[in-house]
């Protein structure tokens, strides 16, 4: 047993960051650092080299207590690392009742607009995007790019998922892009 009682009355502040910089070596140490430095715990994050630039969200845990020393350090780390940091105090997250999940993957020739015709329809019908990953990649055969989306998605259980499924498919169409829904989350 380690050492000494575990105190259930500590109240945790919940941060969400988002972090800009320009891409070297050494940024997620630096950040990391910082927050370790407050006992705060990194509980999850998504980041990615894009356009030469490092762009990263991330979700962190801290004690009450030490919330507003830990924004201060963030905020001290944006002025000495040339990096943007953006803190956002947030509520736990939450799971919402009654919701149904599935899974869309999209794949087509890159034109401007596919994301906002999906999400257009997804908005329209109270769908909820979770969790959406994009990126665009030379053609096999060249002269072009290959547009690639994936996305979770929810809604809640009154939802026609059969009804959001046949207007993703006509915008798809629409598009001339390849999209295949995945329900069996739901």
């Amino acid at each position: 047993m380690s050492g000494g009682p575990v105190r259930c009355d500590i109240v945790k502040t919940i941060l969400v960051l988002t972090v800009i910089s320009e891409d070297r070596p050494g940024l997620v140490d630096k950040l990391s650092k910082t927050i370790v430095k407050c006992d705060a715990n990194w509980e999850s994050s998504r980041m990615a080299r894009l356009a030469g630039r490092f762009a990263g969200i991330l979700l962190v845990s801290v004690d009450e207590e030490r919330a507003d020393e830990l924004e201060a350090a963030l905020n001290a780390l944006t002025a000495s690392a040339d990096m943007s940091i953006v803190v956002q105090r947030s509520a736990a997250d939450e799971p919402l009742p009654d919701r149904n999940a599935f899974r869309l993957q999209l794949v087509g020739t890159d034109r401007p607009g596919i994301i906002h015709e999906i999400s257009h329809v997804l908005a329209a019908r109270q769908v909820n995007v979770e969790d959406m990953r994009s990126d665009c990649e030379a053609t096999p055969m060249g002269g072009g790019q290959l547009f690639r989306m994936t996305a979770t998605l929810t809604c809640i259980a009154t939802t026609d998922i059969d009804e959001v499924c046949v207007a993703i498919e006509s915008v798809a169409n629409d598009l001339m892009v390849d999209i295949t829904l995945d329900t069996s989350a739901s």
